[in-house]
């Protein structure tokens, strides 16, 4: 009975482990992407130049501040 019991407790912490470290990645990616957002300002002006528009510093801000606003809302739904 003792060698099952022990499988048992090895299984369920390792499905414990599992399910933890999930959402702890999980947690931490979304603080590195809110911190470090995988588009800026020299994306959008390389972007906006391939597809033909002169990047002007309003654009750019304009654009970004939208991107920020909507991680925001985004984020508020999730809660």
């Amino acid at each position: 009975m003792n060698t099952g019991l022990a499988i048992t407790l090895i299984i369920l912490a390792l499905i414990g482990g599992l399910v933890g470290g999930f959402f702890i990645a999980r947690k931490y990616m979304m603080d590195y992407f809110e911190k470090n957002p995988p588009i800026d300002e020299n994306m959008l002006r390389m972007m906006m130049l391939q597809m033909g528009q002169k990047p002007s510093e309003r654009k750019i801000n304009q654009m970004m501040n939208q991107m920020k606003t909507q991680q925001k809302s985004t984020k508020k739904k999730k809660k």
